[in-house]
């Protein structure tokens, strides 16, 4: 198929993936030139011709968080001069997600100042997947395609065929995605209920559902240091779970995560390429790692062929 006008580039966070998502649709990554001045600053040249195409950024505001982001607005700001048609910033990780709203007096609602940065950039629309939060589609004042990667997941899961299993959301504001997954594998729910009695005391762990003799899949969209994971997998195995996985899209691990999966009785834990993984987070034989390359790939073109990108969950 022909994908006339399309150019795909990527920063330097994720040219993996950025690659099988071109693999995929066929056409070769973007030309492009980025580096850093002695004193920290990002420069980019976009060495090839996008006047009046229809050009795609893939760059996911992983770890360095600060950095990639700037590299990403930075490129955004080279093809608008350079007299791209449209520009699509495709984030596969949205950072500073989880900072979507006042929690307390004076703080920032830092997800919605990423929007803002990345449209006075000169972005046409966004791409996005498993926002933490889904009002954070409202931030932007204009197109955001939000995808998921739940089907993938869900596909993976029935795949292993796991006898006895049930689903299992780490908290009460992960339910909806774990009904979700329990509704289309046909298994029962569970949710883990953690709570304070007093600031500094140990959580209290309570489990509501019946997770006793059962394998638990616990199913979330972030695990960064992994200490809820590992908080919540002691709890289901002490209140008589058999065995314990879980699936995330987006693997943060920052900090000690990887320590805590690799020495905690986890059995494996499923994760996306959204966010690329150093060479101590593949050492861990837990980690399985799915790639959304061709759903990233399968939402650009049709985008960019203007056809629905919501029928890829229907």
């Amino acid at each position: 198929m022909s994908h006339k006008g399309l150019l795909i580039f990527s920063g330097r966070a994720n040219i993996s993936l950025a690659e099988g998502i071109c693999k995929y649709l066929h056409i070769p990554l973007g030309k492009s030139h980025i580096y850093d001045f002695s004193d920290g600053e990002i420069g980019v040249r976009i060495t090839e011709n996008v006047r009046g195409r229809d050009v795609f950024v893939v760059q996911p505001t992983c770890y360095p968080v600060n950095k990639n982001l700037m590299e990403l607005l930075i490129m955004i700001d080279a093809l608008k001069r350079s007299s791209a048609e449209r520009i699509t910033a495709v984030l596969p990780y949205y950072g500073y997600a989880r900072q979507d709203r006042k929690v307390e007096p004076r703080v920032p609602i830092t997800s919605k100042l990423v929007a803002d940065l990345v449209t006075a950039a000169g972005t046409s629309r966004v791409l996005t997947m498993d926002l933490h939060a889904g009002q954070i589609q409202g931030f932007f004042n204009l197109p955001v395609d939000h995808l998921y990667a739940a089907p993938m997941l869900i596909e993976y899961i029935r795949k292993k065929k796991i006898k006895d299993l049930v689903i299992v959301s780490p908290d009460a504001g992960g339910v909806e995605r774990a009904r979700a997954f329990a509704k289309k594998l046909n298994t029962s729910l569970a949710i883990i209920d953690k709570r304070r009695d007093k600031p500094g005391v140990a959580k209290v762990m309570n489990i509501i559902g019946d997770i006793r003799g059962k394998r638990a899949m616990i199913v979330d969209d972030i695990i960064d240091t992994a200490g809820t994971l590992i908080e919540g997998t002691n709890a289901l195995l002490e209140n008589g779970a058999k065995e314990v996985y879980a699936c995330c899209t987006h693997p943060v691990l920052s900090g000690p995560a990887i320590d805590r999966i690799a020495n905690s009785p986890l059995k494996e834990v499923t994760v996306s390429n959204t966010i690329p993984l150093n060479d101590h987070q593949k050492s861990c034989n837990k980690i399985k790692v799915l790639s959304v390359s061709k759903l990233l790939g399968e939402a650009i073109k049709r985008i960019h062929s203007a056809t629905s990108v919501s029928s890829l969950f229907s």
